[in-house]
């Protein structure tokens, strides 16, 4: 009897460790395994990876678009600052000149209505501009 406890208890261990084993080793549709898993998880990062870049190429052609619109409208307030010291009517009074996506935008004072409209015409004639306002006012003689 000793003989057959011994064999007995060695096999039941042995039956236990099979069973443990083959219930871990086959998942269940349920349940994915580490490789399915770490699968997952690359291609999940690629697709980030790819939207991140893509992205960042939208933001990149915008600031770059944005950039040379300010470009331009430096250029062009430079443009039509030139054209208006030209004046010897315009040249002695401050006007400011304001662009914004090729929009320019007068204002200050200008000694009369000659010069007034004057100044919008030189301004029109920069290249790039699109439409001016002119909110120049006419000085007030004394």
């Amino acid at each position: 009897m000793k003989h057959r406890t011994l064999l007995i208890a060695p096999l039941a261990a042995s039956l236990l460790a099979l069973a443990a084993c083959d219930n871990h080793k086959t998942p269940t549709t349920d349940h994915e395994t580490a490789g399915q898993k770490l699968d997952s998880a690359i291609a999940k990062t690629e697709r980030k990876t790819d939207q991140l870049q893509a992205e960042a190429k939208v933001n990149a052609a915008e600031a770059k678009q944005d950039s040379s619109a300010a470009l331009n409208d430096a250029a062009i307030t430079t443009r039509v600052n030139a054209q208006l010291a030209a004046d010897p009517k315009l040249s002695a009074i401050k006007i400011n000149v304001d662009t914004d996506n090729g929009r320019v935008r007068l204002s200050g004072t200008a000694p009369d209505s000659e010069a007034r409209d004057r100044a919008t015409t030189m301004a029109s004639a920069v290249s790039g501009v699109v439409t001016v306002d002119n909110q120049l006012k006419v000085e007030k003689k004394s």
